[in-house]
């Protein structure tokens, strides 16, 4: 018999073995499922997986499975929010980790998803579907401004706002970024608090 899992006041979020007892498998069962990218999730900085109530529900509703009337009342509560999802791509590690601390540090709630290049940004922002990118234009191999077009169109990727940061100072490339439809053109080195006053503006 699955057990009860406990709702808490503030944002939820299930780990693997949680998500197990609410469908009545064993652990691996729901990491197994996690991994075969049947059940969204995500990850934490320690390597665990943490799943969202509505994922859940909608894997459980797809599979015609049970829903318990307490995880679709998890679902209704205000206090259940999805966070955030900024990813930063930038092969330049240090300024990477930089910039995800000062994020982190301005909003908690924010989710912050790293990429050091043009693959693996593209294999997160297809996997985590992020409501904001900061973009290195200069990434080795890789046509910054064709990647930026290339996000803009395609519906892979959710349509998100693409912030650009370079160290070219260029008003041409400023000039045709803007045009792709880029949010914002940062030149290095980065003003940290106005890049984060700008994440925060897509909230309003």
């Amino acid at each position: 018999m699955a057990k009860t899992v406990k709702m808490r006041d503030k944002p939820i979020v299930f780990s693997a073995l949680e998500v197990a007892n609410i469908c009545g498998v064993v652990n691996q069962t729901a990491i197994n499922w996690i991994h075969n990218n049947y059940l969204k999730a995500f990850k934490t900085p320690g390597g665990q997986f943490r799943v969202y109530p509505e994922d859940l529900v909608e894997f459980m509703e797809k599979r015609n499975m049970r829903i318990p009337s307490d995880l679709l009342d998890c679902c209704n509560k205000k206090s259940v929010v999805t966070p955030k999802t900024v990813l930063v791509v930038d092969d330049d590690r240090a300024l990477n980790d930089v910039v995800a601390k000062f994020l982190k540090t301005q909003d908690e709630a924010i989710q912050i998803i790293q990429a050091f290049d043009g693959f693996e940004a593209g294999s997160q922002m297809v996997a985590k579907q992020p409501k904001c990118i900061i973009l290195d234009l200069d990434l080795p191999g890789i046509d910054g401004k064709k990647l930026c077009r290339h996000i803009k169109e395609s519906e892979a990727f959710g349509k998100p706002a693409i912030i650009v940061v370079t160290a070219m100072d260029d008003p041409e490339t400023e000039k045709e970024c803007m045009e792709l439809g880029v949010l914002k053109f940062f030149r290095k080195p980065l003003n940290l608090p106005e890049l984060s006053s700008t994440i925060a503006s897509l909230d309003d």
